[in-house]
């Protein structure tokens, strides 16, 4: 007779598994039925754009607080130069003092206010002005100029310590600057790595097609210029056509976008600021309908500035990649207002 046994049952421990293998692969399909697809390469350069953009503020952040530090740089040598001199004269007196001091002894013995004076403070000694009347006048006079020469070093050198520490300030937002914009052109770096060799090449394609080398001719129409100096300023901008754009670069063989205006001006004779945020501030404001030749353009939230060159057309160091070239006016983003020095 035939036996009949029950079919095994799977164990709980194998049908966990088992359920739990199915439940991850249904979510790992639904993930890849709703991932995120791929940035297309028109979406990839408008961030790539913007990364520029905000990298070019952080830039113009760190000129502003470079040219800060060379100033407060000068500054703190001329006072520590004034305090070391003054330490000079202040020995001199003192040795002047020493002298009387001398014949005195010379002469049957110091004055008690002279020793005094030779073993303390000045100050708190002619604050004492029973003191004074011990004093000839010749020993009044040196221990005045002693005492006036002191508090005068004193000042001079809380000064410079004070301004030791506003350069120590600007020494640190120098470094988040550089910091950030270098963090901000890596990031775009990453993002164009991401597309193909083709995506890349057609980006450049367009880049070239909207840069303008030295060798080209550009319609700039025939508008008179803003003034003699915006139009020197404007053509001495022109003779950098193809010059590299370079963080921080003030030529003259790179630039950025205000290192250029900057340089420019200054063949022209005329001193402006090195930012854009300062140089708005540098002549007067203007509304694009009022623009000439020659005349600072600002653009994107004073983060970019070039010069006007007419027919609606701008010279500038455009961005990171890219060389000093005319640009019109339609592709820059969002205009601010002009500037006339």
């Amino acid at each position: 007779m035939a036996s009949h046994r029950r079919p095994k049952q799977p164990s709980r421990t194998r049908v966990t598994v088992l359920t739990a293998t199915a439940a991850a692969a249904v979510a790992l399909s639904s993930q890849a039925a709703h991932a995120d697809p791929k940035p297309s390469k028109s979406e990839v350069k408008a961030k790539v754009d913007k990364l520029y953009h905000e990298a070019e503020a952080a830039t113009e952040k760190y000129n502003g607080a470079k040219e800060q530090q060379d100033k407060l740089k000068k500054q703190v040598d001329a006072l520590q130069d004034k305090v070391a001199r003054g330490q000079d004269e202040l020995n001199s007196l003192r040795g002047e003092l020493g002298s009387i001091a001398t014949a005195q002894y010379r002469s049957g013995g110091i004055d008690p206010s002279v020793a005094l004076f030779l073993a303390s403070d000045p100050d708190s000694f002619l604050d004492q002005a029973s003191a004074l009347d011990q004093l000839t006048v010749k020993q009044t006079e040196s221990l005045q100029k002693i005492q006036s020469k002191q508090r005068t070093l004193a000042q001079q050198r809380q000064e410079a310590q004070d301004k030791l520490g506003d350069l120590a300030d600007v020494r640190k937002a120098l470094g988040e600057n550089k910091k950030k914009y270098q963090g901000k052109l890596a990031d775009a770096q990453r993002l164009l790595n991401s597309l193909t060799q083709a995506e890349r090449a057609k980006i450049q394609q367009e880049e070239n097609r909207a840069s303008r080398a030295s060798s080209e001719r550009v319609e700039l129409g025939n508008e008179a210029p803003a003034s003699n100096r915006g139009a020197a300023a404007l053509g001495a901008a022109a003779t950098q056509l193809g010059k590299p754009y370079v963080s921080g670069g003030s030529g003259p063989n790179s630039y950025d976008c205000s290192g250029l205006t900057q340089w420019a001006f200054a063949q022209a004779g005329v001193n402006i600021s090195r930012t854009t945020y300062t140089q708005q501030n540098d002549g007067v404001k203007i509304g694009r309908s009022q623009l000439k030749p020659g005349d600072l353009v600002f653009f994107n939230g004073l983060s970019h500035v070039g010069f006007y060159a007419g027919n609606n057309q701008i010279l500038h160091a455009p961005k990171p990649g890219t060389v000093v070239r005319y640009e019109s006016m339609d592709y820059m983003g969002t205009f601010q207002f002009g500037v006339r020095i």
